[in-house]
């Protein structure tokens, strides 16, 4: 007999769009995340919110900052606080391979989507360089061209 699974875990939990919209993506990384009891249940929930998070190494560790999990609803007043800083568990060397490209030159770490795998929080970052006006109105127009050609097929 095969396990039913359920609705909120079979694809990602939480993803960024504004993170496409607003940088080039480059590598990307898959990383777990150090979690509370009660953040989790909530990321259950669909309760995780990653627009305007980032990642940032510090001393050998990276966090993830400003990514809002809200307080989950059974909870009692041991419920997590929503934006804390939270450790992103990655290898020793892909730590230093980030840190070796964020620091010298103008990229920063972004969260594009947050999704579970086997059970364990996982959340995709993706090394990134802003992009200039002129990129988001190239990419709004060659979407909207695609979008375009797609009504046109059907």
């Amino acid at each position: 007999m095969e396990d039913a699974k359920s609705v909120a875990t079979t694809g990602p939990v939480a993803r960024n769009k504004k993170a496409r919209y607003d940088y080039h993506l480059m590598d990307r990384f898959e990383a777990g995340m150090v979690l509370q009891g009660t953040e989790v249940k909530a990321i259950r929930a669909g309760r995780m919110n990653l627009t305007d998070s980032y990642a940032r190494v510090e001393e050998g560790e990276v966090f993830l900052i400003d990514a809002h999990i809200g307080p989950y609803e059974q909870g009692n007043r041991e419920n997590h606080e929503p934006k804390r800083k939270r450790k992103l568990l990655l290898n020793r060397r892909e730590i230093k391979r980030i840190d070796g490209k964020t620091q010298p030159t103008g990229m920063t770490l972004v969260p594009t989507k947050a999704y579970f795998s086997s059970g364990k929080v996982k959340v995709e970052i993706a090394l990134a360089r802003g992009k200039h006006d002129y990129d988001k109105r190239e990419d709004m127009r060659r979407d909207a061209d695609q979008q375009a050609i797609q009504s046109y097929l059907r």
